[in-house]
């Protein structure tokens, strides 16, 4: 899938696109650059409907002088002249950040290699039988299900940075990922469940999320009539439930830019309890099999595995190199510097984010099934809609769910159609929460976020709708 050279190409365009930097007299420059190659295929009303095979990449260059910075994209090697003259014009425009300047070269930590041969020797035929292999696996499992969407991807990156300040790196890694609904329409109901999974290397021919696809289609039929209620109740949020609100509002809660200016959860609550005491949260750059696994940030910075919350304290955020150096400048803070936090694309410059964040406890960790028979009267919410509207500033949030069961006496017993989920994540993370056994799921199905099913009491709502 990947050509041979390939990641020495997009060396040597960096290397013609730093020259063309140089040329023009820039006092500071960095490019990033790939080329990803990949295949595709599509699942819908129970068959394969497309197969394609592609590639894209391009090149985003930064040039600073005098705390000022432009940046621009191309795709063309041959324009990178007017990209660079493009980067110029635009930092002659842009605002002075006094001390801001690229980083100096480091010494880095070596980390595991995302590259795997056997997903970069994948071919259409390869993913075609293993599309087969998911659609005769539902079919056996459910023979009423019907596969209404979803798909299989495989690629293979080539990828560089270079800096005038003498980084450089170069490398070459592989993804895969899969995605399936399930539907089952019949007796006038239709539920549906929708699950993924991501890696670096391959992924069974039938990854679990299959399973759990075909699970939730299931078990949300025949829906129970529930009485209304009021107030909070306990709450076990999936892990992917749990992760959508966890990535809009403790991601945000964690950069140092929305901390300096008040626009963060957690603004004026370093060395604070912002958790309960059991959980601690980790930033990881290292992280064999992470996402966002990588020897240096989108700043040239070597990336570290950090420790964000200690036993429920909060012990520092994150930074970018300009992030850090403008909150000075403002006098929003007294110091702050690089955390090698921040990430970049080909399509923008780098700002201040997280790597892969590992949240764990310190206390007994409950299988999904000893969660649920803890609960007295209460709700499993398995995904979630509306995440997006979640106020990152305050924690609060109020969405909707179709993926909900009613648990008494710890026994589950039946599902209904559609509830609002209410609440604050502030409020539940620093009181009664238990945070379920880590899932042995193949691949990852959380992204950067490695998590798992959660018990909140007492500070969660489920309202049927």
């Amino acid at each position: 899938m990947l050509p041979d050279g390939a990641v020495e190409r997009v060396q040597e365009v960096c290397a013609s696109i730093g020259e063309a930097c140089e040329a023009a007299g820039v006092a500071q420059w960095d490019v990033m650059g790939e080329q990803s190659y990949g295949l595709d295929l599509n699942l819908e009303a129970g068959k394969i409907t497309m197969v394609g095979a592609g590639g894209e990449g391009g090149f985003g260059v930064r040039v600073v002088d005098d705390g000022r910075f432009g940046f621009a994209r191309l795709v063309d090697p041959s324009g990178a002249q007017r990209a660079v003259d493009q980067a110029i014009s635009i930092l002659r425009k842009s605002p002075q950040v006094a001390g801001f300047e690229l980083p100096e070269s480091s010494d880095v930590t070596a980390v595991p290699s995302a590259f795997h041969a056997d997903v970069a020797g994948l071919t259409a035929e390869d993913l075609m039988d293993r599309a087969d292999a998911m659609l005769a696996h539902v079919a056996s499992e459910s023979p009423q299900a019907v596969v209404t969407g979803g798909g299989l991807g495989a690629s293979a990156t080539a990828s560089a940075f270079l800096s005038s300040e003498g980084i450089e790196r170069a490398s070459s890694s592989t993804g895969m990922g899969a995605g399936i609904q399930v539907t089952i329409d019949v007796d006038d109901q239709l539920t549906s469940g929708w699950e993924g999974a991501s890696a670096d290397g391959l992924l069974p021919e039938v990854p679990d999320c299959v399973d759990l696809a075909v699970k939730w289609a299931e078990c949300t039929r025949d829906p129970i009539k529930v009485e209304a209620t009021a107030g909070t109740q306990d709450v076990v949020l999936s892990e992917g439930a749990f992760g959508s609100l966890f990535g809009m509002i403790v991601g945000s809660a964690l950069s140092g830019p929305r901390v300096a200016r008040k626009e963060s959860l957690w603004t004026d609550r370093l060395d604070k309890k912002v958790m309960a005491d059991h959980l601690t949260l980790v930033d990881d750059g290292h992280l064999e099999g992470g996402a966002r696994t990588a020897s240096i940030d989108g700043d040239g910075m070597p990336t570290q595995r950090r420790v964000l919350v200690d036993a429920g304290r909060l012990t520092q955020v994150n930074w970018s190199v300009r992030d850090a150096a403008k909150a000075v400048a403002d006098g929003q803070v007294d110091h702050a510097e690089s955390t090698g936090s921040a990430t970049r694309s080909i399509s923008g410059p780098p700002g201040t984010s997280t790597r892969d964040l590992v949240l764990s406890s310190s206390n007994r960790r409950p299988s999904p099934e000893d969660l649920v028979a803890q609960m007295d009267d209460g709700w499993v919410v398995h995904s979630i809609m509306g995440a997006h509207t979640a106020n990152p500033t305050s924690g609060d949030f109020s969405v909707t769910t179709s993926s909900v069961l009613r648990v008494v006496d710890g026994e589950v017993r039946g599902a209904i159609r559609q509830a609002g989920v209410t609440g604050n994540l502030a409020e539940a993370l620093s009181g009664s929460v238990v945070l379920g056994r880590q899932n042995e799921r193949d691949g990852r199905s959380g992204g950067h976020l490695h998590l798992a099913d959660v018990l909140f009491s007492g500070t969660i709502g489920v309202n049927p709708a």
